[in-house]
């Protein structure tokens, strides 16, 4: 086993404990909760590595570094997650390998995404993207829809063609009501998934929490938890 494999299986193993242990405090089976492996700035070589120990979920946030790596990585069997906030100039790129994303924030951005998985002859997985440090009707400050717009937006995921409506995604806000509040956010979250499934049973899922609060997301009920700086490690900027 080399260096980086070892390294990265023994940051999963620890990962895997700490997502097994908040499932038996929270009174919940472990394979109720899914990870995402959250793989921006690392190589494709990472992402081979992580298939071969079990990983089946992966995720990037940006187009230009997400795309070339899904298309060095297409002979594995991964389900991309495209997490970050999502230029319209970008949907064409990001519908050929994603097969969820999970940043759907705005009207104009399903109708573009529903227009490219049509052309492409694709079926894309979508989560709204909640802002819980915005106003009910505003944007959140690294993107995401206010909880006052989760269910029109919601509707028109469902009725689009070639979308599939998951369910919520949303991130701990820095800003607001739920600054440092992350259990509270995650269950305001799970209150609204609850009003989206009540009109779209099958939207049931829920991505929450990331490597410093993936226990208060499995607490409250999230079905995904996207760690990436737990697994992987903390990357060294450039420059």
């Amino acid at each position: 086993m080399t260096d980086r494999k070892a390294q990265l299986a023994g940051n999963l193993a620890k990962v895997e404990e700490r997502i097994a242990a908040a499932c038996v405090a929270a009174g919940r089976k472990r394979e109720e909760v899914t990870l995402i492996v959250v793989t921006k700035t690392y190589p494709a070589d990472d992402v081979r590595i992580l298939s071969q120990l079990g990983v089946r979920h992966v995720a990037e946030n940006r187009d230009q570094d997400a795309a070339p790596k899904a298309e060095a990585c297409s002979d594995l069997p991964l389900s991309w997650h495209f997490v970050g906030q999502l230029q319209t100039n970008k949907v064409r790129s990001v519908v050929g390998y994603a097969d969820v994303v999970q940043s759907v924030d705005r009207a104009r951005l399903v109708t573009a995404l529903s227009k490219e998985a049509v052309r492409q002859e694709r079926e894309l997985g979508c989560l709204i993207q909640v802002a819980l440090d915005a106003d009910e009707t505003g944007r959140g400050e690294r993107g995401g829809v206010g909880t006052g717009g989760v269910e029109e937006l919601a509707g028109l995921v469902a009725g689009a063609p070639g979308l599939r409506l998951d369910g919520l995604m949303t991130v701990a806000p820095l800003t607001g009501p739920y600054a440092g509040r992350e259990l509270a956010a995650f269950e305001r979250l799970m209150d609204l998934s609850t009003d989206v499934r009540s009109a779209h049973p099958a939207a049931n899922m829920v991505s929450a929490g990331m490597s410093a609060d993936l226990e208060q997301a499995v607490a409250a009920g999230a079905t995904h938890v996207r760690v990436g700086t737990a697994v992987l490690g903390v990357r060294p900027r450039l420059g």
